[in-house]
């Protein structure tokens, strides 16, 4: 049975935790920082698409790095708590809504250092922002799910490169061609391929609420 209460109170508890351990925020700040920084050292002058390839690709690094430690930071006592207070369907909801903030957060801060040392080669600057954050929100539902199918398991940094990749270049290849189209001025079509990308994500939260159910009891 879903909660809002029950959503709300554990999704607090990770803001909090986030906020009370701020050197995971700072690294992967710092992670961000850095890397766009050594881009800018090497390349100085990028062309639109290698400017945008380069985003998308640092995202998808950004989320893998913030939002893995989700689930694989919850001890199995801490677990058997929750199993004993929470529903699975409201962990994993929880789960999933605190690291779509933390990511779209990330994806923000991303962009705009991107601008700030790459320039800003994007026409449409609104639209890119919308698509930045939608694929910000994507990337991390689907790696959400991963981390929570990672942490019962051993190998887990193995788990999530099996699974992710294959799952996620899709995905990322949409996110590029969708955004390629406000390098210029010109409009052409790309509802459908948004609309698509939105499904995607709906559909990735409605299978982490059937599913995680079987990984609550294991």
């Amino acid at each position: 049975m879903i909660s809002l209460s029950q959503i709300w109170a554990l999704f607090k508890k990770d803001l909090l935790l986030e906020i009370r351990q701020q050197y995971t925020f700072y690294g992967i700040l710092l992670y961000v920082g850095a890397t766009i920084f050594v881009i800018y050292m090497a390349m100085e002058q990028t062309e639109s698409q290698v400017w945008n390839g380069l985003f998308w690709i640092i995202q998808l690094f950004i989320c893998i790095n913030a939002v893995a430690k989700s689930f694989l930071q919850e001890s199995r006592g801490r677990m058997l708590y929750f199993q004993a207070l929470l529903s699975p369907q409201n962990f994993v909801l929880a789960k999933l809504l605190f690291n779509s903030l933390l990511m779209v957060v990330m994806s923000a801060i991303s962009l705009g250092l991107f601008m700030l040392f790459l320039g800003n080669p994007v026409q449409k600057m609104a639209e890119f922002f919308g698509l930045v954050l939608l694929g910000g929100w994507g990337l991390s539902l689907v790696f959400s799910f991963l981390a929570a199918i990672a942490a019962k398991a051993q190998q887990s940094a193995a788990i999530m490169a099996i699974l992710g990749f294959p799952l996620i270049i899709p995905q990322l290849l949409m996110l590029m061609k969708v955004s390629n189209t406000f390098f210029s001025k010109s409009n052409p079509e790309i509802l459908t391929t948004v609309v698509l990308l939105a499904i995607i994500d709906l559909f990735v939260i409605i299978l982490a609420i059937i599913l995680f159910p079987f990984l609550w009891k294991d």
